[in-house]
């Protein structure tokens, strides 16, 4: 697969931004001089006074998003994921603990800025935004399930982290018929002996591996495992329960992500072995974000391979 083979998340969000921003004139967009590289610029050709750049200043656009959904207005705040990170703490102050409905659309997440290197390269965001208190963490698989995604994060009473790629973006749900609803997973492929539970793009993998441990006589369930936090905790129970073992791969560093948020209900509902795929150190310039994925590991290989592991 080629860089840029699919239509991409961010113009999936860009231009369903569009389309929520004519049913409803409360909605706003917000974003800190990345409104042309990250697709917010739709929004502001079709609404330019509803759309505000505030300038290389992320806790200002915080600030001034928190503001606008203190007066009932409905603030999106579009930008770089690791950019948004520099505003943490008044995403924590002054949104989290208000419990304000602002919503944060992280683009350019996990390796996907590829060529600008581990700087740009957000490995930590997912970790960050679900330890926060009121806080949904959403991660769609691909730029069909940002569109089933926006109308449900963009009514939702309290604040929304939506974490979505650059370009790089396999059709993982194409052909499946499901309503997304926050808080609830979805099943990409039923499975007996293994359930590999993700998110975002390496979803795709997840699928490849499942094909290749069919042909070895392994039958492995795929969770599409869209919102981080809260979690579906009945459907991974199910399938700890059916399975007898799980494998989780992201886009992110397995210390405080998906992998470990999953692992924080299996171990109190229904503990079982488990084996984590995902970064594990920083990342670095490449060509492209497949390489990427690729060079640190999180792909189909090592997925087979944690399977084998766990199901010995």
């Amino acid at each position: 697969m080629m860089q840029g083979s699919f239509s991409s998340m961010r113009e999936a969000m860009g231009k369903e931004l569009v389309r929520l921003g004519e049913l409803d004139p409360d909605l706003l967009v917000l974003t800190a001089d990345v409104g042309d590289s990250s697709r917010a610029s739709y929004f502001r050709e079709k609404f330019p006074d509803r759309y505000f750049n505030v300038g290389i200043a992320e806790q200002h656009l915080v600030d001034f998003a928190a503001g606008l959904a203190s007066v009932g207005k409905k603030p999106v705040v579009v930008n770089f994921s690791m950019f948004l990170m520099r505003a943490w703490e008044q995403i924590r102050n002054t949104v989290a603990r208000m419990n304000l409905g602002v919503k944060f659309i992280a683009t350019h997440s996990g390796y996907s800025d590829s060529g600008d290197g581990s700087s740009h390269q957000s490995l930590e965001d997912i970790a960050l935004m679900r330890v926060l208190n009121n806080f949904t963490v959403v991660v769609p698989a691909d730029p069909i399930e940002v569109v089933k995604a926006m109308p449900e994060v963009i009514s939702h009473k309290g604040p929304v982290y939506v974490r979505v790629g650059r370009d790089y973006s396999p059709p993982v749900t194409q052909g499946f018929d499901y309503e997304f609803k926050l808080g609830k997973a979805s099943v990409l492929r039923e499975g007996d002996d293994v359930a590999v539970v993700g998110a975002g793009v390496v979803l795709w993998d997840a699928i490849q591996a499942a094909e290749q441990l069919s042909r070895m006589g392994i039958s492995a369930a795929v969770i599409n495992l869209s919102t981080i936090k809260p979690l579906d905790e009945s459907l991974l129970e199910y399938y700890a329960r059916k399975t007898g073992r799980m494998v989780t791969v992201e886009e992110h560093s397995i210390i405080g992500g998906l992998g470990s948020a999953v692992a924080e209900s299996v171990v109190k509902r229904y503990p079982v072995p488990m084996r984590m795929v995902g970064a594990t150190t920083f990342g670095r310039s490449a060509r492209s974000q497949r390489e990427l994925l690729d060079h640190f590991g999180i792909n189909a290989e090592s997925i087979v391979k944690s399977v084998l592991e766990v199901v010995g």
